[in-house]
């Protein structure tokens, strides 16, 4: 008998099997796929996953409308529940407003810039930082949901969070747990599926509420404790509970770290970017999506691997040290935008606020802006607080390495201003093309990236039309010799000039402006004596 279904473009469909045949160890003896043939005529291979006692579960979610035909392919050949299962799936257009669903999921630019929509509108990622946010310390409903529905109106737009084994703590420390446990079984025996019952919860209303989970497998360490194929058993769970989803896979944090009182930590180094090279791959032949794949680094995400192709996009961590972390930072955002093969990229992790009581709104406003204006595609936040999700009843406590990152509650974590003044830049850039800005060191003088020093303006936008400048110290009118020039402005060109405050986007008009017969103008004093962006629109 064949089976017939309704599902709807870009929106997952799920259903199940159940085997009369009895497995004593089902997650670990057979494998289920679901074989999709779309109105084209083309297939992808679907992997199911085990939820429990003999029952598998299929979660699709196509990307034309039309009739798709399908069967189920087991290991098992002799299983008949299992195997040989066929139907057709009839698919309606997407017909609500939520931009995941109706643009449809990520991919790269073609110009290997930003990331886009599979329909082609650009995506601007704003990150927050919720590496535990799937254990029970954020209790669900009401705290995740609460977290949520606040970044969503701050202007997040993706979470970054991690859906097996968390960092900074050993293997199955009861900090890991939610409601139903660990997420896999003691010695890595098998995984959990109670586990991600919970956990499908809180993605669900992530993507409900227009947030793209950035889901990280676990932290680096893990492959070495698991093993490549145990920890490719894990992704192809993960692949087939959340790849019909709007997502993005980060592989692994820090993903080249040892772990912390590891006594071999060179030859460590060296097997792990071995190992989640060897990941990747598996990832990309697994995922029949297709979503963008990148990892979490101690600096730089593809020398955290052997082989940069098996990435899509980089990530940067770049410090936490407020000031101290500036030239770091600056020094990895250039050389990543510059480096071939081109990648968009993104720093994933720096100065969490709060962080060694430190990192406020200014270094939060301050590191979003000179990554921006040096070429990322986007940036994600943190708080230190939300990170490890301290609650008063359950204090993160202490490192492997002893020391206690700090108990600021999550609640207090999450109104820190710097998240809302980043939603504001966010807010900026999107009133223009941002995804077509290049950096532009030379529309300034004196400029950072002259290597003129970090407090010195960054400059960026499209020739001809927007000039945006983040000026990170403020200009009085009684140091008129030291104010910065903009340069090489267009012969006959008119521009309108603001400034504009990175905390709340007011805006401070200037005028209309021309260049001098050099093509200069001096900017005029900034209003009060703060970070500032000036921004020149073409009239």
């Amino acid at each position: 008998m064949t089976e017939q279904r309704h599902g709807t473009c870009n929106q997952a469909s799920e259903w199940g099997y159940s085997s009369g045949k009895r497995y004593e160890d089902p997650f670990n003896e057979i494998e289920l796929d679901v074989l999709f043939t779309d109105p084209q005529g083309v297939e992808c291979r679907v992997p199911a996953f085990w939820a429990g006692l003999q029952e598998w579960r299929v979660r699709f979610a196509p990307r034309l409308t039309g009739t798709y035909n399908y069967r189920t392919v087991c290991t098992d050949e002799t299983n008949e529940d299992l195997h040989g299962q066929k139907g057709t799936l009839e698919v309606a257009p997407y017909a609500g407003e939520n931009p995941l669903l109706s643009h449809g999921p990520l991919r790269v630019s073609e110009d290997k810039r930003f990331l886009e929509h599979m329909d082609g509108t650009p995506f601007f990622w704003l990150g927050d930082t919720w590496w535990m946010a799937l254990c029970k310390r954020l209790a669900w409903p009401e705290e995740f949901q609460a977290l949520t529905a606040d970044r969503k109106e701050k202007g997040f737009s993706v979470v970054q969070l991690v859906a097996g084994p968390y960092p900074d703590m050993p293997a199955f420390d009861p900090r890991n747990e939610n409601e139903a446990g660990h997420p896999w079984e003691p010695e890595w025996r098998r995984v959990n599926p109670a586990y991600y019952d919970q956990a499908d919860r809180r993605i669900q209303l992530l993507v409900r509420s227009e947030l793209v989970p950035c889901i990280l497998g676990c932290w680096g360490y893990y492959v070495l404790l698991m093993g490549v194929e145990k920890m490719k058993k894990h992704f192809r769970n993960l692949i087939a509970r959340y790849g019909a989803y709007p997502i993005v896979w980060c592989l692994a944090g820090e993903a080249a770290m040892p772990y912390y009182l590891t006594e071999t930590r060179k030859e460590d180094v060296a097997k792990q970017k071995k190992d989640w090279t060897e990941i990747a791959r598996y990832v990309r032949e697994t995922d029949p999506y297709h979503h963008p794949i990148t990892i979490h680094p101690t600096q730089v995400g593809r020398d955290q691997v052997e082989a940069p192709s098996v990435l899509d996009f980089d990530m940067l961590q770049t410090g936490h040290e407020g000031r101290d972390s500036i030239p770091n930072t600056q020094q990895l955002m250039r050389a990543a935008v510059a480096r071939e093969p081109r990648m968009p990229v993104i720093n994933g992790e720096v100065c969490y606020e709060g962080i060694f009581e430190d990192s406020w709104a200014n270094i939060q406003r301050f590191m979003f802006w000179s990554c921006m204006l040096s070429g990322a595609c986007g940036h994600t936040y943190g708080a230190n607080g939300i990170w490890q999700v301290n609650a008063k009843a359950t204090l993160y406590g202490p490192s492997p390495w002893g020391g206690v990152w700090g108990n600021r509650l999550w609640e207090d974590a999450a109104q820190l201003p710097g998240a809302a003044h980043l939603g504001v830049g966010r807010q900026i850039l999107q009133c223009f093309e941002w995804w077509r800005f290049e950096p532009h060191s030379d529309w300034i003088e004196p400029s950072a990236d002259d290597n003129a020093g970090w407090r010195q303006p960054y400059a960026a936008g499209i020739p001809g039309r927007v000039r945006v400048f983040y000026l990170p110290k403020a200009y009085p009118g009684y140091n008129k010799k030291g104010r910065p020039r903009v340069q090489v402005l267009e012969d006959g060109y008119v521009y309108k000039a603001s400034y504009v405050d990175p905390k709340d986007a007011e805006e401070y008009p200037i005028g209309q402006i021309t260049g001098d017969a050099q093509g200069n103008w001096e900017i005029p004093p900034t209003p009060i004596c703060q970070d500032w962006l000036l921004v020149l629109e073409r009239e």
